[in-house]
């Protein structure tokens, strides 16, 4: 038979007879041979030989329009005559081996898909011959055939080499097989790659989509999507996301503009998920998130996101570590294309979809990830809160206070990185009202600096449920220089308050202790809203804290920093050289019994470090013309340190040396300036 195929070719090839009669004669004898594998080998065979002999438009075989339906015949009935040879040796041997067969059926399946590839290459073969003929021959043989593994293999084939056009023209055609191929065919997959070979088509040229609306191939691709999943009652949850998830991409590719279809297949997904709970398959999960992600790497906005009433109900089925990956999907997205959230409406929906960061969801109190990654998420959410902006400040208030209520439910954990950046972006809001128009009532608008200040303190008080005071005072004390700025003394006050309060009860490491007392010393520098007694009473407060704090050198430093709390350029009203000079000898006096202590305990003279520091503020407050601070003080004060660094206890220390020798500089630098500023300088002795 093999021979009689070659002679066959050869004889057509001698064009002694016509092309069609020979083929028409080979395919039928072919029909000797019924044994399934010898048959589909030798058909095989003859498909080889004959196809470049076939009697196509342009062939040298008698090519022409009326010869081309003789060759598409000889394809057709020759895949015709292979599928059953396939199809029936799953019938061959005994039961005990059928999964062989099987794996063997599977590695000949390319015997039979060639004869389609065959005919995807005739010429003639075109858009009416492949609707009439081609297209519904294959699939009456598809759909017979009643075989598993030969319908999805064949349908596959059908998407794959045929030209995406054709599928077009003749979707309504195709679609309507798949509801009737066997349940156990995986339709998803068949059919995903159909929807996928479409969007690539659709994303090829703008030329072409006129032919997807021309067909409604959404419409069609959507009705047959929910007919196979109806026919399919027993269909994996991931085989529903999938389809939908292919439907979504070609919607985006296709139709972009039309919002409604993309929720419509968010709609569909959420009816079939109904009644499934949460999702536990990894795979099932892993499309979903797809699913939703589409949308955004599709718009690059959230906005349009927020707009589809769906979106939220997909995230339901989601399970809680997936809901957190999906939402930091969503911050990525909004970081990466700058996106500002400008409505309070916006504001609330969005954070619905990423509450999975904000707060703990049910039945995930313990399941926190580890320290580094909950931190990488909540810097995320973070970030997210200095994207919220509008310019109308009412507006802008309404956001505040929307990402409060939700932060605050968020649980002590989170406060921590979530009220800063809401602090700062509400600061930001007071700075721009106290630019605004000083004519606009109060009472005409809710955003006021005083009604943000009260907020505020309300979020800033949350903090105290967790052991963060060093967080809480330095929002404290930022609040505090706004309200400075703001004119507003009470609450400034009010603000420091607060700071003391917690310094005092909640500030006990000493380090953590010099931190704060120095930020509070150099915000009270800064603020000029005080009247005297106010003030006063807050600076007597930060002198108490300073010659309080354990270490001498620390006590040293906070207390000659104080001295600046008492002489301030700007203001007329702070400028107290009798407590600025109280200040620095209390600092000379804690220097001296810091010296003193050593000499003590290690037998030999401490640094002279902090007398050369407090010799620094001597010269600063000296320049700046506090007349308690004379050139003799100034004098005995360098001869002091002199007598340290030369006793015979002292301890050699280079950077004391260094330090000392550049303060000496700078007072012989100001004497050679001449003048009134040498002038000043010039009975000080170096």
């Amino acid at each position: 038979m093999y021979l009689l195929c070659t002679v066959g070719s050869v004889y057509i090839k001698s064009k002694e007879a016509p092309a069609k009669d020979i083929l028409k004669d080979l395919v039928e004898m072919c029909r000797g041979i019924q044994h399934p594998l010898r048959g589909l080998f030798l058909r095989s065979y003859l498909s080889q030989v004959s196809r470049d002999k076939l009697p196509d438009l342009g062939s040298e075989y008698e090519g022409d329009a009326e010869t081309v339906s003789d060759a598409v015949e000889f394809v057709l009935q020759n895949f015709t005559e292979m599928n059953k040879l396939w199809v029936r040796m799953q019938h061959q041997g005994p039961a005990r081996e059928k999964e062989k067969r099987e794996k063997e059926r599977s590695e000949l399946r390319d015997l039979v898909g060639k004869n389609l590839h065959v005919l995807s290459q005739i010429e003639g073969v075109d858009l009416d011959m492949y609707r009439e003929t081609v297209l519904t021959r294959v699939l009456e043989q598809v759909v017979n055939c009643k075989d598993e593994i030969a319908q999805c293999y064949l349908m596959d084939c059908i998407i794959q080499v045929f030209p995406d056009e054709y599928h077009l023209q003749t979707l309504e055609t195709l679609l309507g097989a798949f509801p009737q191929l066997q349940p156990s065919v995986d339709i998803k997959t068949v059919l995903s790659r159909l929807m996928d070979r479409l969007s690539n088509y659709a994303a090829s040229s703008a030329e072409v989509l006129p032919e997807f609306f021309q067909v409604e191939a959404f419409v069609k691709l959507s009705n047959a999507i929910g007919k196979v999943i109806e026919a399919q009652d027993d269909m994996p949850v991931i085989g529903v996301v999938t389809l939908y998830s292919s439907l979504l991409t070609f919607t985006l590719q296709v139709h972009p503009d039309r919002l409604d279809f993309v929720d419509q297949i968010l709609g569909a997904c959420v009816t079939k998920l109904s009644g499934k709970g949460k999702l536990e398959d990894s795979k099932s999960r892993k499309q979903v998130v797809a699913l939703l992600s589409a949308p955004l790497q599709k718009y690059n906005d959230i906005d349009i996101a927020l707009k589809l009433s769906n979106y939220p109900h997909v995230m339901e089925y989601l399970d809680n570590g997936t809901k957190k990956e999906m939402a930091s999907v969503i911050i990525q997205s909004i970081m990466k294309n700058k996106t500002l959230i400008s409505n309070s409406e916006k504001v609330e929906a969005l954070f619905e979809l990423i509450k999975g960061l904000i707060k703990d969801l049910e039945g995930n109190l313990q399941s926190e990830l580890d320290e580094e990654d909950f931190h990488e998420e909540q810097n995320s959410v973070a970030r997210l809160i200095q994207m919220l902006h509008n310019d109308d400040p009412e507006e802008m208030l309404k956001i505040i206070c929307t990402v409060k209520k939700h932060i605050l439910a968020g649980g002590p954990k989170r406060l921590p990185f979530t009220v800063p950046p809401l602090i700062f972006n509400a600061l930001k809001l007071i700075r721009r009202l106290q630019n605004r128009d000083e004519n606009v009532a109060e009472e005409d608008t809710p955003a006021t600096p005083k009604k943000i200040f009260q907020i505020l303190n309300q979020i800033i008080e949350a903090l105290s449920s967790v052991p963060v005071p060093e967080v809480a005072m330095r929002l404290y004390l930022q609040c505090a220089e706004a309200a400075d700025d703001s004119d507003l003394e009470p609450v400034a006050y009010e603000f420091f308050t607060q700071a003391y309060l917690l310094y005092e009860e909640e500030i006990s490491d000493s380090k953590a202790q010099v931190t704060a007392i120095h930020l509070i010393i150099g915000t009270l520098q800064r603020m000029h809203v005080f009247g005297v007694e106010n003030r006063d009473t807050l600076t007597h407060k930060a002198t108490g804290y300073s010659a309080k704090l354990l270490k001498k050198p620390d006590q040293c430093r906070a207390v000659y920093a104080c001295s600046h709390l008492f002489w301030v350029d700007d203001q007329d009203s702070i400028k107290d050289g009798e407590r600025v000079l109280l200040c620095l000898k209390r600092a000379l006096r804690i220097a001296n019994a810091a010296q003193q202590m050593a000499n003590a305990t290690r037998g030999s003279g401490g640094s002279v470090t902090l007398f050369i520091e407090i010799l620094n503020k001597y010269l600063y407050f000296f320049e700046k013309g506090v007349t308690q601070i004379t050139v003799a003080s100034v004098q005995s004060l360098i001869e002091l340190i002199t007598n340290e660094m030369q006793g015979e206890n002292a301890t050699p220390d280079p950077t004391a040396d260094a330090f000392f020798a550049s303060t000496l500089r700078f007072i012989q630098f100001q004497k050679d300036k001449g003048g009134a500023v040498g002038e000043k300088y010039e009975a000080i002795k170096v």
